[in-house]
C-alpha cells in the first residue's frame, strides 16, 4: 500500500523471504487497490478544498483547470482510448507508475469512477504478473546457486 513501491516492492520481497508467490500475489493485489477509491474520491475534493487558500490556492486552481481541460481533450480525442493508457500506465513496473499515481491522474483528469477503477485493477494485475515472474525467476536462478 505504500506508493511509490506498492506491488513492484511487495512481491519481489514476499517471494526473496521464502513464501508462495500466489498467496503473496493475492495479498499484493488487494494491498494495491485499497487506497484506490479513496484517492480517486478524495484527491479532487482536496484540491477544490484547498483552492481557496492563501498559499497553497494559485496551484490547487491550476492543476484543477489543467486537469480538467486535459481529461475533455483525451477523452474527446482518445475515447476508451484513456482507459488502456491507464492500464498500461499503471502495469508498466516502473516506480511513479502505479496505482496511486494512476487513480490520482483519472481523479484529477476526472475520468470515469467505474471505467478508472477497472482499468487501474488490469494495470495492477499486469504489474503483479509481470513482478511475479520476475521475482520467481530472479530468486529461482539464485536458489540454484
Amino acid at each position: 500500500m505504500v506508493p511509490l513501491i506498492e506491488l513492484r516492492g511487495a512481491i519481489p520481497a514476499g517471494v526473496g523471504m521464502g513464501l508462495d508467490l500466489v498467496p503473496v500475489y493475492v495479498v499484493a493485489i488487494i494491498g494495491n487497490m485499497l487506497p484506490v477509491p479513496f484517492i480517486y474520491l478524495f484527491a479532487r475534493k482536496v484540491l477544490i478544498w484547498g483552492s481557496d487558500k492563501k498559499y497553497i490556492g494559485k496551484w490547487f486552481t491550476w492543476m484543477l483547470g489543467k486537469g480538467e481541460s486535459a481529461g475533455k481533450r483525451i477523452q474527446g480525442k482518445r475515447g476508451v482510448g484513456v482507459y488502456l493508457g491507464l492500464l498500461l500506465f499503471v502495469g508498466i513496473p516502473l516506480p511513479g507508475t502505479g496505482a496511486w499515481t494512476g487513480t490520482l491522474a483519472a481523479s484529477i483528469l476526472d475520468l470515469d469512477f467505474k471505467k478508472s477503477t477497472i482499468a487501474t485493477m488490469g494495470g495492477v494485475l499486469l504489474a503483479g504478473v509481470i513482478m511475479g515472474l520476475v521475482s520467481a525467476g530472479v530468486f529461482g536462478a539464485i536458489s540454484l546457486f
